[in-house]
């Protein structure tokens, strides 16, 4: 039985995947489609941590996985732009 969270997950992993395979298929760029499948992706995380959180919100421990996340698309944009 698939749990909620397992569900996002796969949602998440779809996005990127997504993107990469948009990226193959219409020439964009591997850069640039990984970027909008991070995007996309933005919106489970999203809903993971604040809508449906799986500890309080005031833990530390939910600010971390979000601070490492947008590290992680702010890293593909500039990619994304630079290269």
């Amino acid at each position: 039985m698939v749990e909620y969270y397992d569900a996002i997950l796969v949602a998440i992993v779809g996005c990127v995947l997504g993107g990469l395979a948009v990226s193959l298929l219409t020439g964009i760029g591997t850069r640039a489609g990984l970027f909008a499948g991070t995007l996309v992706a933005t919106v489970f995380v999203y809903d993971a941590i604040f809508r449906h959180p799986p500890l309080p919100p005031t833990e530390p421990v939910v600010a971390v996985p979000l601070v490492v996340w947008h590290v992680v698309v702010l890293v593909l944009g500039v990619g994304v732009v630079v290269g």
